[in-house]
């Protein structure tokens, strides 16, 4: 009985102790002040993708902040996320060309990069170190991003989180924007754990120069030769690492025992998706950029990024844009490019020239049309998608576009990837040609897509279109 009277005694106890422990986390949560030891759980708040999140910049000079945007250079502000508030985040606005003709057609609404540590070390969101607004440049969907990263996800590639969040600055309306996590620390451990390896954002300097490390090419063992890797990496890097990532490049470039320097499973699934995205402004295409490069125990891998030119929309920018919706709907899986890139891309390249690799690389593609499309999956998420962030397009301020513009979009992006999805089933069986040179020659099976018009996802003009909606 004595025994049974303390065990109850301890037992109050403990549940005393745990309620104020709980009421602690409760009073932190309500403050904004979040501990470290509540890290880690970022995907499950901000990247919740079952909803719209609300985001507040407050800054004292946001016009100021806005005239300067093309430095690139951070600027503190408070960055108030779903009603928890973080004071002194780094934000700066992000981009190249999008920056450049946002600027340019004297518009302000940019894609933001948003950094919780840039003035304090160890200040994180909920684990998450950065991440970035993306303000759908040339994507009057607001899904092209969307719909690329889930098909990466889907695919067991690892890619960024994103959810959509609805902007004010200082209490005001700015816009409907994409949140997308960036792969740095966070990411890295997320993705490879805590001991993972090094990751790199391989650039060029110049297009006009031969970028040979961009493109993942061997050159010679000595690592000044890869200023497009090293310069870009996300973490400390020893010469061990740039030794680890040269072998890779020299047994990449040798087309022998790929497993050794190559995550090959992974990278034919990035593939798969990269390929039937027709993204022209990424590895595949004519730049040779546009992805994230990770390196573990001297195997390399690719991470996705960088998708508001996706779905055939890259050449629309250009002086003598390529608007044929029915030569991009079947553009074929097997050569994606010229072959003068091709010979120049050995990430793609030479895993395609080894018999198991390519036909992994067709069972992927199956998979992704059967899985993905013909399940239906596809036409009801991007249904679900429209439902939940209408209201707010609708609403949006900034906008690069109109409502009635929006919904054209969103048609046109489904009816591209059904039509898309088409055209690789019948690549796959045979009924049309999967290389440039078997197109060249014959058409025939084409799906048609004459319904399609590419510029209605999004184009340059609308920026002018914006401007003038926007009282110049």
């Amino acid at each position: 009985m004595i025994r049974h009277k303390y065990i109850d005694i301890i037992c109050i106890m403990l549940m005393a102790a745990g309620a104020a422990i709980t009421l602690l986390f409760c009073a932190a949560s309500v403050s904004g002040h979040i501990e470290r030891a509540d890290t880690g759980r970022y995907e499950s708040r901000l990247f919740d993708s079952s909803r719209v999140h609300k985001v507040d910049i407050l800054m004292e000079d946001w016009d100021g902040f806005l005239d300067s945007a093309h430095k690139e250079t951070y600027s503190p502000c408070t960055i108030v996320i779903d009603g928890e508030s973080y004071e002194n985040v780094g934000i700066r606005a992000k981009g190249n060309n999008s920056l450049r003709l946002t600027e340019k057609y004297g518009l302000k609404r940019y894609s933001l990069k948003i950094e919780f540590d840039h003035y304090e070390d160890g200040r994180l969101y909920h684990g998450l170190d950065k991440f970035s607004l993306d303000s759908s440049f040339q994507d009057n969907s607001y899904m092209k991003t969307w719909i690329a990263y889930d098909m990466m996800d889907f695919m067991g590639v690892p890619a960024p989180l994103c959810s959509y969040a609805f902007v004010k600055v200082n209490g005001e309306d700015w816009g409907l924007f994409l949140a997308v996590e960036e792969p740095e620390e966070s990411f890295a451990r997320r993705c490879f754990g805590k001991d993972h390896g090094q990751l790199y954002k391989p650039d060029y300097r110049s297009l006009n120069a031969e970028n040979a490390d961009v493109h993942l090419r061997y050159i010679d063992d000595d690592p000044e030769s890869y200023p497009g890797i090293f310069d870009n990496a996300k973490f400390d890097i020893t010469d061990e690492d740039k030794s680890r990532l040269i072998e890779a490049l020299r047994i990449l470039d040798t087309g022998a025992e790929l497993d050794k320097a190559v995550d090959v499973d992974e990278v034919l699934r990035y593939f798969a998706v990269q390929v039937f995205v027709v993204n022209l402004d990424s590895y595949l295409g004519c730049t040779g950029h546009n992805y994230f490069l990770y390196e573990g125990e001297g195997r390399l891998s690719m991470i996705p990024w960088d998708y508001n030119l996706a779905f055939a929309t890259y050449s629309l920018g250009m002086p003598d844009p390529i608007n044929d919706a029915e030569l991009y709907v079947n553009y074929p899986m097997d050569t994606p490019s010229s072959g003068e890139v091709m010979l120049k891309r050995p990430m793609y390249h030479h895993l395609m020239k080894n018999d198991e690799y390519f036909a992994d690389y067709h069972a992927y593609m199956d998979m992704l049309i059967r899985k993905y499309f013909e399940s239906g999956y596809f036409s009801d998420m991007i249904d679900d998608t429209e439902a939940m962030i209408a209201p707010y397009v609708r609403m949006d301020p900034t906008a690069f576009c109109s409502y009635k513009d929006h919904l054209k979009a969103v048609e046109t992006i489904k009816a591209f990837c059904e039509l898309r999805a088409q055209s690789i089933r019948g690549q796959l069986e045979g009924s049309i040609g999967s290389t440039i040179a078997e197109q060249a020659e014959s058409r025939e099976g084409f799906i048609d897509a004459s319904s399609i018009w590419l510029p209605d996802m999004g184009e340059i003009a609308d920026l002018e279109a914006a401007r003038n909606e926007n009282g110049g």
